[in-house]
């Protein structure tokens, strides 16, 4: 199939450009030339998919507890091996990565601090940086 010229006229939609070449399509994942705000767009939807997955995964090791006692005893030393507080602490990060920047792109979005999203992306990232070190030392001190 040869490649389809940017400056042609789309068929399914007339007055509109044609498909970008392909070349062009891979530069979306040129990730070095990206902004800031682009980055946050980026870790938010990483962040909800990954809660997503998260949701399902939970509800499968929840499905222990429906096992009487002895599943119970197994949720129990599976809660406190070292790895699954680990992905505990990685869960933590995206429940306040995905917030904190949900709450910034609630505020843009609303037209609050549009000037300094930028900025309110920095200072979120470095709150949120310092509320998973202080979760992370407590759910490892248990």
């Amino acid at each position: 199939m040869p490649p389809v010229d940017s400056t042609s006229e789309s068929k399914a939609y007339p007055g509109q450009s044609g498909r970008l070449p392909r070349r062009q399509v891979w530069r979306w994942f040129a990730f070095a030339k990206r902004s800031l705000g682009t980055w946050g767009f980026v870790l938010n939807r990483v962040a909800g998919l990954g809660l997503v997955v998260y949701l399902m995964l939970h509800l499968v090791v929840l499905s222990l507890l429906t096992r009487g006692p002895d599943g119970y005893n197994a949720f129990v030393a599976l809660a406190h091996n070292p790895i699954f507080l680990l992905l505990d602490v990685v869960l933590i990060a995206g429940i306040i990565g995905h917030g904190l920047n949900g709450l910034r792109v609630a505020l843009i979005g609303s037209g609050i601090l549009v000037r300094w999203q930028h900025q309110m992306l920095i200072v979120l990232g470095v709150l949120g940086v310092v509320l998973l070190a202080i979760a992370a030392f407590l759910v490892f001190r248990i």
